[in-house]
């Protein structure tokens, strides 16, 4: 079982809690959703000729990194729209009897997200595309010769998936969402207001310099930068009078071992194995697999594609190379 990193943007289901906590501090309305302006200014457009219709919002397709605010974001357009939200995900959807089950119990105008969409079985996905584009259900009674088939007619509701990966995504499902937008990384200024909001929420004080800090190790993720900021009002709680300042933080984040760029030991390691081994030649991924003694997926879904943004590692037709900055940011982390 995969150890949960404290700067993994992936959601831990294990632990009641911290879900309870993630959820309170969602917000619930486009006035209290900082960030990803472009994203809210399309949407606020669809929703208001939605309303002014009477018709439900069209589909809605949501991609990008982990935990930049894809569950929040639809959670958002249901309470904009005062409708319903019904929330799955696509590996639960294991049946086309699941599915079904679904939709047959959604009111009009319901919203229905659905989680890691790009997960769904092609059975399932190819029921779901004439339910969202005609709003019919057509289903199997019975087994063999005595088999029929019957069309359900269903309520007029509004898909809403989110995904990592849309290329995984068959085009056919693809093609059903009328829109289709990417969450993009958040600026550090977004981010310092989410860490203050969430303070705020958490009925914990904390200074300016403190939230900015937090913010510059937050990898430009909300969920990060939530989890960084309770486990430092946990440090300050135990270790001092509550109140985050300054010397907590830094005292915080040095036990955490996040470092100023958010990169935790994880990182690090891998980016140490393919320089001590490899210096700046190209490296194949199975290889740093061995090295570090992860699995190809996790190194491919979870380490490296925050290294590749902040320009630490490159790919190349051979393979992954390290690169110069990396390396000046590995001497200066072992005072060489």
């Amino acid at each position: 079982m995969a150890i949960q990193r404290l700067v993994e943007p992936i959601t831990d289901d294990g632990d009641a809690n911290e879900q309870i906590i993630e959820v309170t501090l969602r917000p619930q309305n486009f006035k209290e959703y900082i960030g990803q302006e472009r994203l809210k200014k399309n949407l606020q457009l669809a929703i208001a000729a939605a309303k002014k219709r009477g018709e439900p919002i069209d589909h809605v397709l949501l991609y990008g990194p982990p935990g930049l605010g894809k569950t929040t974001m639809a959670g958002v357009i249901a309470n904009e729209m005062s409708v319903g939200f019904r929330v799955t995900a696509g590996p639960a959807i294991e049946r086309a009897g699941d599915l079904a089950s679904i939709l047959t119990n959604l009111q009009d105008g319901d919203i229905l997200f659905i989680d890691v969409i790009h997960r769904l079985s092609r059975a399932v996905e190819e029921i779901l595309y004439s339910a969202m584009e005609d709003y019919k259900l057509d289903i199997v009674i019975g087994k063999g010769p005595a088999a029929r088939s019957v069309r359900l007619d269903l309520p007029r509701f509004t898909v809403i998936g989110a995904t990592t990966r849309t290329g995984s995504l068959a085009a056919p499902l693809r093609d059903r969402f009328g829109h289709i937008h990417r969450l993009e990384f958040y600026q550090p200024a977004d981010i310092q207001k989410i860490i203050e909001r969430a303070a705020k929420i958490l009925e914990t004080k904390i200074d300016e310099t403190s939230a900015e800090i937090l913010s510059q190790r937050s990898r430009q993720t909300p969920r990060i930068a939530n989890r960084l900021l309770k486990r430092v009002r946990d440090y300050a709680d135990v270790n001092g009078d509550g109140i985050i300042d300054e010397k907590v933080t830094a005292q915080a984040l040095t036990m955490l071992e996040v470092d100023e760029l958010g990169l935790d030991p994880a990182d690090r390691g891998l980016l140490s194995a393919i320089y001590e081994n490899y210096r700046d030649r190209p490296v194949g991924l199975s290889t740093i697999a061995a090295l570090t003694g992860d699995e190809v997926n996790t190194i491919e879904d979870h380490l490296e594609p925050y290294l590749l943004q902040i320009g630490f590692i490159e790919r190349t037709p051979r393979g992954r190379k390290i690169t110069p900055r990396a390396v000046r940011h590995l001497g200066g982390e072992n005072n060489e």
